[in-house]
């Protein structure tokens, strides 16, 4: 791919239209080489000219990786990835590997740093399954990608899942509300998947009910309106593993 072409990668219009994504930086590198993907172009400059790598290399400049880079510090490392390759690739190996699986669906999440915080702990915790409502963002996002540290890369993801198609695979629903069950119940754990909502407002109770979800509450002090999302995320996790 020219770097011209790949430059553009930044905006999801261009993803869709071509079907690939950008992956940028030493850490993300070695994360895409350590995982199933068997096609990607990577773009080095001169400094990483000898990047030890399985995949095409091309050498480019400075000015180029600038235009490339989604950072203020680029590294000098940008590599070009298929979504759907990463998709299907990350799908085999979880069918392979996985435990009893569970699932996350999210319903409309919008910020970048939120979902790849959230990919990263499903990955950390493992034998989790993602699923994204239609109008949430773009699991390839390079702030996504960015913030996940490799997780996109190991987690199973299913883009486009709307709320019917969730209750048809997986009638027990748990979600997250202030008037819930407390968070350390044991029938916490008794569930098929775990509904989390957008991050301004939620799930809307006129979904909920058709979903005959059962609500669970992390306990606070009350005195802020809500937690971050992906701390919330973060918590439920946790209390599903501690055991």
């Amino acid at each position: 791919m020219k770097v011209d072409l790949a430059k553009k990668l930044h905006q999801k219009k261009y993803r869709t239209e071509t079907g690939y994504y950008l992956v940028e930086g030493e850490h993300l590198l070695l994360e895409l080489e350590k995982s199933a993907i068997q096609q990607a172009e990577l773009f080095v400059t001169a400094a990483h000219e000898h990047w030890p790598t399985r995949f095409r290399k091309t050498l480019i400049g400075e000015r180029q990786m600038t235009q490339l880079s989604d950072t203020h510090s680029p590294q000098g490392l940008v590599a070009v990835v298929p979504m759907q390759e990463t998709l299907a690739r990350v799908q085999q190996v979880s069918q392979v590997t996985a435990r009893i699986e569970r699932v996350l669906y999210l319903y409309q999440v919008q910020d970048p740093g939120n979902l790849g915080t959230i990919l990263r702990t499903l990955a950390w915790f493992g034998g989790w399954r993602l699923l994204l409502s239609p109008d949430s963002v773009d699991p390839f996002n390079p702030k996504v990608v960015r913030s996940s540290m490799g997780a996109t890369f190991h987690v199973p993801v299913e883009l486009d899942i709307t709320p019917d198609q969730l209750q048809a695979r997986y009638p027990r629903i748990a979600t997250l509300d202030m008037d819930g069950e407390p968070l350390s119940s044991h029938r916490f754990a008794e569930f098929d998947a775990y509904l989390f909502g957008n991050e301004a407002r939620g799930v809307p109770h006129a979904l909920l009910e058709p979903l005959g979800v059962t609500a669970f509450t992390i306990h606070g002090s009350g005195q802020i309106e809500s937690l971050n999302l992906a701390a919330a995320v973060n918590m439920s996790l946790y209390e599903l593993h501690r055991g």
